[in-house]
């Protein structure tokens, strides 16, 4: 459905109180959202506490992913680019992703199940989402958004002394706070950070990372379920991964990727009938006939270096399975 269609439907479930799940791709232009009880049975998800499937058979055999990831030299080519475009002064902070050809010795289906990250969907035969970074939670009246910036492999000798006190990393974190926060402004008021760059730890199959995060929050209005729908819109795309300023920045991006994300660091998410839960759809694996991809990438600034770009790109491809 359009941007339109789906505004109002879920402007017209959230009104009746009806749970649904949605999803939103990068591009907006394949939005889709079904009654709770009308989920596909090839849709399946774990949002928190709320999920459509835990019965999936699993194995014994350890899941294995090995990448073939770009080349410095192909990534350069991208990365001097929205460096330029940052120096012009078009944006402050653009966010640059890459695909990887990965090989993985199970099915999207059972990567899902093995999971442990705080949101999955799965959409078989097409991709795999296992995100730890949340969009917006609506709980009691108020809207929370937790900003994720700045990552770091947890093994590094001082790696969350490191982290935090690396001056890009910083600026790559204020901006996007700012950014969150005005956004939230739109539609909320009251809106402040409650908590400024906190630590947390992400274990995966290959190495354990450290990514920083906020807390933002705001009041909404007593009907807010009611354009439930229209909120959402004006939040997006998330501002995250796309960077600021957000609508010049999306233009670079399109540039310099020079292919379309599609769902890949779109959204998804539930509402229960008065609370809402979100994904931005980051940690990312899409099929393509037999073949597997991972999307990955990170936050460019004026200050950040090539190599260092190039290696927290090929870190974040990695499962957070057991």
């Amino acid at each position: 459905m359009n941007v339109i269609e789906f505004q109002s439907k879920l402007n017209q479930w959230g009104q009746a109180q009806v749970p649904f799940l949605f999803l939103v791709d990068f591009e907006m232009e394949n939005l889709l959202a079904w009654r709770m009880d009308e989920v596909p049975d090839d849709i399946l998800f774990s949002i928190n506490e709320i999920r459509n499937s835990s019965q999936l058979r699993l194995t014994d055999q350890k899941v294995r992913i090995r990448p073939y990831p770009v080349s410095l030299d192909a990534y350069k080519v991208k990365f001097d680019f929205v460096q330029g475009r940052i120096w012009l002064g078009d944006s402050y902070l653009t966010n640059l992703t890459i695909k990887t050809k990965i090989d993985i010795d199970c099915s999207l289906e059972e990567l899902f199940a093995r999971s442990k990250a705080k949101y999955n969907l799965c959409w078989k035969n097409k991709f795999l989402v296992f995100s730890p970074e949340t969009f917006i939670q609506i709980r009691n009246g108020r809207i929370f958004s937790y900003p994720m910036k700045g990552t770091i492999d947890a093994s590094r000798p001082n790696a969350e002394e490191n982290v935090l006190s690396d001056a890009k990393e910083l600026s790559e974190h204020v901006t996007i706070v700012d950014l969150i926060r005005n956004d939230l402004s739109t539609v909320a008021t009251n809106v402040r950070v409650d908590r400024f760059r906190f630590v947390e730890k992400i274990n995966t199959n290959q190495k354990n990372l450290l990514q920083v995060s906020s807390q933002i929050s705001g009041d909404l209005p007593d009907d807010y379920a009611c354009f439930i729908g229209t909120l959402l819109i004006s939040l997006l795309p998330a501002g995250s991964i796309c960077g600021a300023p957000k609508r010049k920045t999306i233009q670079i991006i399109k540039e310099a990727e020079n292919e379309k994300r599609g769902y890949y660091t779109g959204v998804f998410g539930c509402f229960d009938g008065r609370n809402l839960d979100s994904a931005v759809m980051i940690r990312f694996v899409e099929q393509e006939g037999n073949d597997f991809y991972y999307r990955s990438g990170g936050g460019i600034t004026a200050q950040s270096e090539l190599e260092k770009e190039y290696q927290e790109a090929i870190d974040k491809i990695y499962v957070p399975v057991y």
